[in-house]
């Protein structure tokens, strides 16, 4: 990446911690190429500086100006406020990103000055280990070049795939939200393990090896996931016995529902807020 570049994150949630982590420990950039702020929490900036090195300003301070790009990483809610209190600071070549649920580049072009460069993007949290799936989506304005280049900046914090922004929505539900459904699968597995005499911390390490491991096999193998499930899964044997189970408590329903779900509330969070009028 360009030495020279400089990326500013407004908000400094957990997901431009995630980010920011990713950022540094690849040395995509350097720290000092890092600006953050947020809304009023001084010591949050002081924390982000200590751990990462990157430069945590004020936002009265903060020199828009100076950043290459310019990423949105605070609440959904308060995209619309965000976005109008940048417009006449930035300048068409700089490049806005947003990493938040739900807002389009149609929503962003549609508050920021004409011609400005927009990109959708949707990481998830294993940013922190640079294990992300993360999705691009440029707007009308943005030029190859910087597409390219957001592409660069976001491969330090995983694997980037660039997608139609009709489709983001439901890369949310899958990738954006996908990682508390294997959080929330594991709870499940160390409560079991705990129940029948299990150390709950040995049964985190073998599930998560598990999951890692299954993961690798889709990954590195070309049969399918249905292919791969039959592979092991032999009649009357264990495995089936615990498909049965899922199949009978509704698993593979509820796994469709968990995407769809988050889904259509990435879905609902768009249509608020263009149904939101433009505060010129």
């Amino acid at each position: 990446m360009n030495k020279q570049m400089r990326v500013a994150f407004i908000g400094a949630g957990n997901m431009a911690e995630a980010m920011i982590s990713g950022i540094v420990k690849t040395k995509t950039l350097e720290p000092q190429q890092v600006l953050v702020t947020n809304h009023s929490n001084e010591d949050r900036l002081l924390e982000l500086h200590n751990r990462y090195g990157v430069q945590g300003i004020v936002r009265d301070r903060f020199p828009l100006a100076t950043a290459d790009v310019i990423i949105l990483a605070m609440k959904p809610k308060d995209a619309e406020q965000s976005l109008l209190s940048i417009k006449n600071h930035i300048k068409p070549n700089q490049v806005v990103m947003s990493v938040l649920a739900g807002i389009s580049t149609s929503f962003m072009e549609e508050h920021l000055n004409e011609g400005q460069q927009v990109i959708r993007v949707m990481p998830n949290t294993s940013s922190m280990l640079q294990e992300s799936a993360t999705a691009v989506s440029p707007g009308g304005h943005c030029t190859m070049n910087n597409v390219v280049m957001a592409k660069n900046l976001l491969k330090a914090i995983g694997e980037v795939y660039v997608i139609e922004e009709d489709q983001m929505d439901l890369f949310t539900g899958i990738a954006g939200s996908g990682p508390a459904y294997y959080y929330y699968l594991m709870e499940h597995i160390e409560k079991t393990a705990r129940e029948n005499g299990m150390d709950p911390a040995q049964a985190r390490e073998i599930g998560a090896q598990t999951i890692l491991g299954a993961a690798k096999m889709m990954l590195e193998r070309e049969e399918s996931p249905a292919q791969l499930r039959r592979n092991i899964t032999s009649k009357n044997g264990t495995t089936a016995s615990g498909l049965d189970a899922l199949a009978e408590n509704g698993g593979g329903k509820a796994i469709k529902a968990a995407v769809e779900g988050a889904m259509n509330r990435s879905k609902e969070i768009s249509e608020q807020l263009e149904k939101t009028p433009v505060n010129q």
